[in-house]
């Protein structure tokens, strides 16, 4: 069972800095979480294998992934898990860029077009990066459920997803952190 307050804790404890950042998507903020200081550490890996294995429920996708590289211990986690149940689900990651060598795939994984997908990532400001995510798994063939996070900024990544027509799950909030958005 899915232990939130723990999660809280642990991010609070390990991700939560407090101070003046860039982020990621090029906004200006008082705060920056580095969740692979969790999604990395054996506790956070379980608390957020167990919350996204809730949040799936039991129509299970084909597979789970997300851009690398902040996807890829989110959907290690979750497909450990679910291994260790018995479920069936894959687990894939998407290029930041194609590979030049090999097949020069921008998806990498167990994945075939057709297959039922979510998209994971580990936090939501304005959506950027899993709306990039999207576009390739989407070019490929896969389709896109919906996309889960372990945090939303509440800084317009759900709305970006809704306006494309996509669900956005999370596990936690900004304000479950004790931190208030900055106003839009």
């Amino acid at each position: 069972m899915f232990d939130r307050a723990a999660l809280i804790a642990l991010i609070r404890q390990e991700a939560l800095q407090i101070g003046k950042f860039t982020l990621a998507s090029g906004k200006e903020a008082t705060y920056y979480l580095d969740c692979r200081q969790v999604t990395l550490d054996p506790r956070g890996a379980n608390l957020i294998g167990e919350g996204i294995l809730e949040l799936l429920g039991d129509e299970l996708p084909d597979a789970i992934g997300g851009m690398a590289i902040g996807a890829d211990p989110i959907t290690a986690a979750v497909v450990t898990l679910a291994g260790q149940r018995g479920l069936t689900l894959k687990g894939f990651m998407v290029r930041k860029e194609a590979k030049a060598h090999g097949r020069g795939r921008d998806v990498e994984g167990p994945v075939v077009a057709g297959q039922r997908v979510v998209i994971v990532e580990d936090v939501v400001t304005t959506g950027g990066s899993s709306l990039q995510a999207i576009e390739r798994v989407e070019a490929m063939g896969l389709q896109v459920q919906r996309v889960i996070a372990i945090v939303d900024r509440l800084e317009g990544g759900r709305e970006a997803f809704q306006e494309r027509g996509y669900r956005l799950d999370t596990l936690l909030t900004i304000r479950d952190l004790g931190i208030e958005p900055p106003p839009r």
